[in-house]
């Protein structure tokens, strides 16, 4: 909770900004008499927007910031408070928080990747902003970019890719930003903000959150670059930020496609590819002052078992272009799967088939648009096995697997036979006992989530 509201007074800050504050009032004041309409501060900070960040906010389920304030108990806390923080808004004197900085894995192992949570009652504000913000930066952006955008995914971004490729644009240029989040040019990113937002005290606003600092161990560090990721407002500055390229770009005639702050530039020769490189490397470090990986950066045929974009990857056949999952990708999803039905868990078997279910609902969500039939077919088959392994172990005992083996319909013989088996779990699981006993209807009815059938239908709903 915020000490300042706690000790029941306001956020105090220096009297350039009181001074300020008040000459934005007249400001806004005459604008309203003159033309009636609401300025842009007030409208983020109009009960209906706060309430519509508030929902978005709690849908999220959100780790609390450094107050310790969880999304559960905001609310009560706006009843009371809303009107004293709307207020303080206005003035100018509201001072965000310092985010509480957290390490999570990268995807590819590659490292850590920095997140910075705000505080509850931050992000609701800076979710305000972004309502706000969107409507007016939208028609701005280019058409290459879908990262973070209304209407906009993944697979639309790698179905532009696959449009390029069918073009005859087989080269391409994968460009990896080194810690682009946390290297943003603050006076570079105001002045892009500043171009369409004409009320200062959003822009001032907005600034604050930038320089609002980071809370690690204990001890705050100021931020002078960079906008953490974590808070609803950074997506949007990014793009914001990196639109500069994708304009600079269009204006040059070049193909790219662009998810946050992944990007690809394709050609369609490896030497055009290759100038591509270096071009967008010198504007990209020169005007926008951001770093290249040089690791990373490089530029390859679609096809290379390098190429990967978004989990994705390129390949041709005699009918033309595809997508595929990134073997990387598919190795990933198949170890999570592998740990979700490790026999020794201890969880009813039912509730191992949600996991997976839900899971692999998610999966498929991002790459059923690739060309993955046949891997999903291995899939469906070892995951049976997996769980038939897993039902055998929970059965423990002989005497218990003879038992349920008579019940699924084995005869005494048999049962006794596979039963008293010293064979290891996963040959037990492949013979040809347990697929006539545990059979992939009563896996079914049982609650396994059939992934060939998913992946199907997700494919037919893509097609219509």
């Amino acid at each position: 909770m915020k000490a300042e509201y706690r000790k029941g007074c306001l956020q105090r800050d220096s009297a350039e900004h009181k001074e300020y504050a008040g000459a934005q009032s007249v400001e806004a004041r005459e604008r309203i008499e003159q033309g009636g309409a609401k300025d842009l501060l007030e409208e983020i900070l109009d009960k209906r927007t706060l309430f519509e960040a508030y929902k978005r906010v709690k849908a999220n389920h959100g780790a609390p910031g450094v107050d310790g304030m969880t999304v559960d108990e905001v609310l009560s806390w706006l009843q009371e408070h809303v009107e004293e923080l709307r207020q303080n808004i206005r003035d100018g004197n509201y001072k965000p928080d310092p985010v509480r900085r957290v390490m999570i894995p990268k995807p590819d192992g590659s490292g850590d990747r920095k997140l910075g949570i705000p505080t509850v009652i931050d992000r609701i504000i800076q979710q305000a902003i972004a309502i706000k913000l969107t409507p007016i930066f939208e028609p701005l952006f280019a058409d290459e970019s879908y990262g973070y955008r209304p209407g906009r995914n993944c697979q639309m971004a790698m179905m532009r890719v696959k449009k390029y490729a069918d073009e005859g644009y087989i080269h391409v240029v994968e460009i990896d930003l080194s810690k682009y989040f946390d290297t943003l040019n603050h006076e570079l990113l105001m002045n892009l903000v500043r171009r369409q937002i004409q009320d200062k005290r959003v822009t001032e606003l907005i600034k604050r959150y930038l320089k609002s600092g980071v809370m690690e161990n204990g001890v705050v560090t100021e931020t002078t670059e960079g906008s953490p990721q974590g808070g609803p407002l950074s997506p949007l500055l990014a793009n914001i930020y990196l639109n500069q390229y994708d304009q600079e770009m269009k204006r040059r005639g070049v193909a790219i496609v662009r998810y946050a702050d992944d990007i690809v530039v394709l050609a369609k020769s490896q030497r055009a590819a290759e100038r591509l490189l270096e071009s967008s490397r010198k504007y990209l470090e020169d005007n926008l002052k951001l770093k290249l990986n040089q690791d990373k950066s490089r530029a390859i045929s679609i096809y290379s078992r390098k190429f990967k974009f978004l989990g994705y990857a390129m390949g041709k056949n005699k009918n033309g272009n595809y997508i595929r999952a990134h073997k990387s990708s598919l190795k990933k999803a198949k170890q999570k799967l592998k740990e979700k039905t490790k026999r020794n868990r201890g969880k009813n078997v039912r509730e191992v088939m949600k996991e997976v279910k839900a899971y692999i609902i998610g999966w498929l969500n991002h790459y059923h648009i690739a060309s993955i039939k046949n891997t999903l077919i291995e899939w469906d088959m070892w995951l049976r096995r997996r769980f038939r392994m897993y039902i055998w172990k929970q059965w423990k005992r002989n005497w218990t697997r003879i038992q349920n083996l008579r019940k699924l319909g084995i005869d005494a013989r048999q049962a006794r036979k596979w039963g008293n088996s010293r064979l290891g779990y996963w040959r037990i699981a492949g013979s040809p006992i347990l697929s006539c006993s545990i059979t992939n209807e009563k896996l079914v009815q049982a609650g396994y989530f059939e992934i060939l059938k998913q992946y199907e239908r997700m494919r037919k709903h893509l097609s219509d």
